[in-house]
């Protein structure tokens, strides 16, 4: 909602927003534009009434915001909407859908469509560091989104990505997620092939080799050609068209391959095989938009990752605190993974926080502690609204695992235990009340 005020904002409107609580970089951003932050949802912030009121999906029945739009019957309209019909009517779409991994690749992609000098429209949900904003108009026609199946409003169950018409579709992963709107798999594999009926035939559909559950979703009708990218040797045996093959194990330094034939190499900032794979899904989008593979590769190299994605938010006598959006089993193992290729025998500390609903309602408790294998330490977070306790989650890991139920706490455990040469990753789908910044003040005062 954020990025589609943005978007408001860049058309010439003059735009206002109403929310429980923004935190920055989305606050920052938003304010630096010129746009007013109301906290709560107080019907005064729509007096006098606006030309239009855009309601996001968090929002429903009751709200009194809401119930005073519908009382005046004020002009309203969902954000994937009004995208669809004020933003991309007329452009052609490059959408990034999947469980995992959309931010990051839309940002690739939004990236080497600049690079290439195509200066791109993008609405991604976090902020690229090579940009500094999470959405921009740009130049038409190329437009970049970032295509989430959550549901589009109260009024609207469909998924979020049926309003953009894609003409390029990338589809990284489909996992079983959003528990408190998808009763299962099944229903969220439905809403993925409603998003394949609407990509044209001169359309293009990029999606990895072996994901059986997208393998599924194609196989119930597919219109579109598509191209499959994996990493090596299983991709070579799959026939995918893009694979690559790593030069370092911590994914920062790869070649890539477009059939059997060598394109070039990328070494980057990031790590992680997920990373790599994000980045062959953009090369494969960009190609369909017209950029050259060596110049996507060269991008790539000047990619700068997105905030919030296993980002360093300081270093204090060699402790590096770093801030990451993972939030899901999978997320998280691809992460700390990825981390512990690159530092090899350095302490990992994780830090979690079960923040999102499908983690709330406990859905995938089972897979937690296997993707926390990868780190040495890890801390759990017993935060309000969680129904269900995570004792059982520390006691799995074993002795290296701690539940905490305060931020103080968890801040006061780490000051006493970090050394110089640790990672602490804090892990959080939220602000987590601020005990990044907390951390790193409380580690300089020691």
């Amino acid at each position: 909602m954020g990025g589609v005020a943005l978007l408001a904002r860049q058309m010439g409107c003059a735009v206002s927003g109403s929310d429980a609580n923004v935190y920055p970089p989305m606050s920052s951003q938003l304010q630096e534009q010129g746009i007013t932050l109301n906290e709560g949802y107080d019907p005064v912030h729509l007096d006098p009434a606006p030309d239009w009121v855009v309601i996001g999906n968090a929002l429903s029945r009751g709200n009194p915001a809401v119930e005073y739009v519908l009382d005046r019957n004020l002009n309203y309209i969902s954000g994937p909407q009004f995208l669809a019909d004020h933003v991309l009517t007329g452009r052609w779409v490059l959408a990034v859908g999947g469980t995992h991994g959309k931010t990051t690749t839309a940002s690739m992609l939004a990236w080497i469509l600049e690079y290439a000098g195509l200066a791109p429209g993008f609405l991604i949900g976090g902020v690229p560091a090579n940009f500094g904003v999470t959405a921009r108009l740009g130049d038409a026609p190329f437009f970049a989104v970032e295509a989430d199946e959550y549901d589009t409003a109260f009024f609207d169950k469909r998924s979020k990505f049926v309003h953009y018409r894609p003409r390029t579709l990338v589809l990284n992963n489909l996992e079983f997620d959003h528990a408190d709107i998808f009763p299962d798999l099944e229903s969220i594999k439905r809403q993925f092939h409603h998003l394949m009926r609407i990509v044209p035939a001169s359309g293009l559909v990029i999606l990895p080799g072996d994901d059986a559950n997208l393998t599924d979703v194609v196989a119930r009708g597919c219109w579109t050609p598509t191209e499959y990218i994996g990493a090596m040797p299983a991709a070579v045996a799959n026939g995918s068209c893009w694979y690559a093959r790593k030069l370092r194990n911590d994914g920062s330094h790869y070649e890539v391959y477009w059939g059997q034939q060598p394109v070039g190499e990328v070494s980057w900032a990031m790590i992680g095989d997920h990373n790599v794979r994000n980045a062959l899904a953009a090369i494969a989008a960009a190609r369909h938009a017209g950029v050259l593979p060596d110049q996507a590769l060269a991008a790539l190299s000047a990619f700068k990752g997105v905030k919030r994605r296993l980002e360093v938010r300081g270093v204090v006598d060699g402790v590096t605190v770093y801030d990451d959006f993972a939030h899901h089993p999978t997320e998280i193992h691809s992460t700390l993974e990825g981390l512990r290729h690159r530092v090899k025998d350095g302490r990992i500390v994780a830090v979690l926080e079960p923040r999102s609903n499908t983690m709330r309602l406990g859905i995938h408790r089972e897979a937690l502690a296997p993707s926390l294998a990868p780190a040495d330490c890890v801390v759990l977070y017993q935060g309000p609204g969680l129904t269900w306790h995570l004792n059982e989650i520390s006691q799995a890991i074993g002795a290296e695992a701690h539940v905490m139920d305060s931020i103080e706490q968890i801040v006061s455990h780490l000051v006493g235990r970090v050394a110089a040469g640790d990672h602490v990753v804090i892990m959080s789908n939220g602000a987590f009340g601020g005990i990044h910044q907390k951390l790193i003040e409380a580690l300089e005062r020691r």
